[in-house]
């Protein structure tokens, strides 16, 4: 068959597919997958959890709040790095299976439950040299067992004032200086918060912001979120935290109303600052139609959304052939996807859909992908298939891989989806001419979980 009449062919066998398009440019074939339309549960990003537990009860929560008190990690300064690994792990059980990771923070006061210093620490003194001595040396054990988790998302730094919201009182500006030097010294690989915009100025966190969009705090947070020193964090570093409904001017009522009713205007604070994960509103009414439109629609807006708009790659290639494959995705959410996770290329047995052959995109940072940069997802490279791959025709499929078990973890937004988390794009002929075939049917993106 010679290629004019391959195109027709192909033009054809896809035509039960009208969302798909398909053309040839040369000795290569353009496919752009059809696009998503609904939520999906993407790790690192979204209406999060507000505890570990409740995770798995809810549809869109990859991200889970875990609040640890200072006196179950460390009951006195003997305590060592045993006590927080058992503690995070009765806690954080069972959220590999769900594809979840936890935003831990640590307190030490939560009105009106109590106070929970170590038996060894004077209650409430946070302005005495001994109280910053063992701040330090508590980052350092937090460094020690979180910094290479997987489990663990992002860091907030939290330990200081009310709920560890870094208020009542507000840390002083030495021990901003000493908690602010241990968390970049001992996490070099977690990404880390402080609740508010104007502390922690020398350092580049991101922002928890636990009242998020609040009429009264509105009034101070918003000039500094878009000051010149924040108004490009958002890039590198989270801004994350929760809505509020017990003080002040809150968004709704209650979390389903505020779904409900302020939707928009959530959406469009969310795509203004670049918001990246919430909770609180988590908790809406999951048995009313709107709440839950509404939610898939905040849902899309917080975090990144990789649309894939484009493939190029060859339809024949012999064993030991070059595999050209280039690709357009565009970021259609509100922030990046703030670690470099590998982009995963395969070829796809066409029955067992599973790889016969594997690799990574090398030299293709993620991170890079942002909302609004046109360009910043076209990604190029040149592969090699290998000598021994027997002849046949194979699925062409993408996934981005979770680091920690090389398992695909994060989805594109489109509908081209096999269970398990890769995403077919096209037949790839090897030592043989190409043939014309539809692609196997595809399952709802929506509807799997993964696992790390």
């Amino acid at each position: 068959m010679d290629r004019r009449s391959f195109a027709r062919a192909l033009a054809t066998a896809l035509a039960c597919r009208p969302a798909w398009a398909a053309a040839f440019a040369r000795d290569r074939i353009t496919v752009r997958p059809p696009a998503y339309s609904g939520a999906l549960r993407n790790p690192l990003k979204g209406l999060r959890s507000g505890d570990p537990a409740s995770a798995a009860k809810l549809p869109y929560a990859s991200l889970a709040k875990s609040y640890l008190r200072w006196s179950d990690l460390e009951r006195s300064v003997a305590d060592g790095t045993d006590r927080i690994g058992e503690v995070c792990d009765a806690q954080w059980k069972g959220l590999r299976d769900i594809n979840t990771k936890v935003v831990p923070r640590v307190y030490l006061d939560w009105p009106p439950s109590g106070h929970f210093w170590p038996a060894d620490l004077p209650q409430g003194r946070y302005d005495t040299p001994q109280f910053q001595e063992r701040a330090v040396a508590m980052i350092q054990k937090l460094g020690a067992c979180w910094d290479n988790d997987p489990r663990v998302a992002f860091v907030e730094t939290g330990l200081v004032g009310l709920w560890g919201e870094q208020h009542d009182p507000k840390p002083s500006a030495s021990l901003q200086k000493a908690i602010g030097d241990a968390f970049v010294a001992n996490f070099r690989h977690k990404l880390l918060m402080n609740r508010y915009p104007g502390d922690f100025v020398d350092y580049p966190f991101g922002i928890y912001w636990d009242s998020f969009a609040h009429k009264e705090e509105l009034l101070t947070h918003l000039p500094l979120l878009q000051s010149p020193r924040l108004i490009d964090r958002w890039k590198t570093a989270p801004m994350g935290g929760e809505t509020a409904f017990d003080w002040g001017t809150p968004l709704g009522k209650d979390p389903t109303d505020a779904v409900v009713h302020n939707a928009d205007a959530i959406i469009a604070r969310i795509r203004e600052l670049h918001w990246n994960h919430l909770g609180w509103l988590s908790n809406y009414d999951q048995q009313n139609p709107q709440a839950v439109a509404n939610a898939a629609r905040i849902q899309e807006a917080l975090g990144y959304r990789f649309v894939l708009r484009e493939v190029q790659y060859p339809p024949t290639i012999r064993p030991g052939d070059s595999l050209p494959v280039s690709l357009s995705i565009e970021n259609t959410g509100s922030s990046p996807l703030y670690y470099n996770w590998p982009l995963e290329v395969s070829l796809l047995d066409g029955n067992t859909r599973q790889p016969a052959w594997a690799t990574t995109f090398p030299e293709v940072d993620l991170r890079r992908i942002l909302p609004g940069v046109a360009g910043s997802g076209d990604l190029h490279a040149q592969f090699t298939a290998p000598g021994g791959l027997r002849a046949g025709r194979y699925l062409l499929a993408l996934a981005i891989l979770d680091p920690a078990s090389g398992l695909p973890s994060a989805r594109f937004a489109t509908s081209a989806y096999f269970r398990g988390g890769r995403h077919p794009v096209g037949w790839v002929s090897v030592g043989r001419p190409a043939s014309a075939a539809a692609l196997p049917p595809f399952d709802d993106p929506a509807s799997d979980t993964l696992h790390y």
